[in-house]
């Protein structure tokens, strides 16, 4: 899919807006699981399509500069017997972004509803 510079897909917004959410409930950071999970709760279930679709998803922002990402203290996923977790966090860009992805998308649900009526 092609798109214009700067421009977020419908799936990158729902990211950063879950990354969000979870950050004003005092969750800093997020593994890629958690995400998928709030994701599945709160937006189109078509949306997230499989977990390779969110960690490319990831990649992308993360490239953009929009999250940033660190792995877990291996301590605290050898206590609990799992695999290490790479945690994402929101970056002021990517805050800035969605803000902006958030006002685009309002004016053109406006701009919609102008044309139908």
């Amino acid at each position: 899919m092609r798109r214009k510079p700067g421009s977020l897909l419908p799936l990158e917004v729902a990211i950063l807006s879950t990354i969000a959410r979870l950050r004003r409930r005092d969750i800093p950071e997020c593994h890629g699981y958690e995400i998928a999970r709030h994701l599945r709760e709160i937006s189109d279930r078509n949306l997230l399509t499989a977990y390779g679709t969110l960690y490319r998803a990831l990649g992308r922002l993360k490239k953009m500069g929009l999250l940033k990402s660190r792995w877990e203290d291996p301590q605290v996923a050898a206590d609990e017997a799992r695999p290490g977790r790479r945690l994402y966090a929101l970056t002021g860009a990517g805050a800035a972004a969605r803000a902006k992805a958030k006002i685009e998308l309002r004016a053109a649900t406006r701009r919609g509803k102008l044309a139908r009526a």
